[in-house]
């Protein structure tokens, strides 16, 4: 049995797909991408929705800026179950938090925010690990701090199966990392991850050096564009321990950083092999 993640490549968005072993379907956060020297658009819920899949069991959105939100057009398309987001942000904070040529983007995602009001119910809870096929998923949502900065109220997203673990942060930046690393079950959460997807597309502003410390993990994955001025791509390298990961052209390399901007979609798996003996295989371009 796996847990598979796809981690698309939407330049200086952010999209991730996260299938279960019993076939939930689970997408964080709403980025597209556009091909180079072309006008046309890669729509990751419409990728989905052509793939065979008619409806997800849960949407994450780490925070309401439009980078992460782009393709909330289409949320529909698929029907989510349920929504996860900062439910604590007024209407005011996002909307003073956007540039105002964002309007549309945000008007849709407050619209859609508006519908879903209603208790989760125990069966569709994603956070049991039992209606997951053993995948246990925990979210942390930082609260103190100043909301003028919305990449600061991210939902962080920890995911563990097999006994393995990977962390999906938004845009957070050491601010509230400083928060959550003052929470025992955080820090629970978080110990020994072996993948961290770098907050803030690996930018030197989501860096923390003190969650690095702590959770040391074997690979980090960014997401992010072809110019950034401000990567910490180098960084993250000197923190990871490294792994193997295999090329679609079937070489293998020893990495402690995959990025999107280099090597198109990742896709990771979680799982036990027929030994009985824990793996993860990471695919790249």
């Amino acid at each position: 049995m796996v847990c598979t993640f796809v981690f698309w490549d939407v330049k200086h968005g952010s999209a991730a797909y996260i299938q279960t072993p019993n076939g939930k379907h689970i997408v964080i956060d709403l980025g597209i991408g556009s091909y180079e020297n072309s006008n046309d658009v890669f729509s990751p819920l419409w990728h989905l929705k052509n793939s065979g899949i008619n409806r997800l069991d849960a949407v994450i959105i780490t925070h309401p800026h439009t980078d992460h939100l782009d393709d909330i057009a289409n949320f529909d398309l698929l029907s989510p179950k349920i929504l996860i987001r900062p439910r604590h942000l007024t209407e005011k904070e996002i909307r003073d938090g956007n540039r105002t040529e964002d309007k549309e983007i945000i008007d849709q995602y407050l619209s859609i925010d508006s519908r879903y009001t209603s208790p989760v119910i125990d069966s569709d809870d994603i956070c049991v690990s039992g209606n997951n096929g053993g995948v246990n998923i925990q979210l942390f949502t930082p609260k103190s701090c100043a909301t003028s900065n919305l990449n600061n109220q991210s939902v962080v997203t920890v995911i563990s199966y097999a006994g393995l673990k990977i962390l999906i942060p938004g845009d957070n930046e050491p601010a509230s990392w400083d928060e959550l690393l003052g929470r025992n079950d955080f820090l629970s959460s978080v110990k020994n991850t072996d993948i961290l997807v770098a907050p803030h597309h690996g930018r030197d502003s989501g860096f923390s050096a003190d969650l690095l410390e702590y959770i040391s993990p074997r690979l980090a994955i960014i997401s992010d564009g072809r110019h950034c001025d401000t990567s910490a791509t180098d960084r993250y390298g000197m923190k990871m321990r490294g792994w193997t990961v295999n090329k679609r052209n079937g070489e293998k390399e020893n990495r402690k950083c995959v990025t999107t901007r280099n090597d198109g979609v990742i896709v990771v798996e979680f799982g036990t092999n027929t030994n009985g003996r824990n793996f993860i295989d990471v695919l790249i371009d």
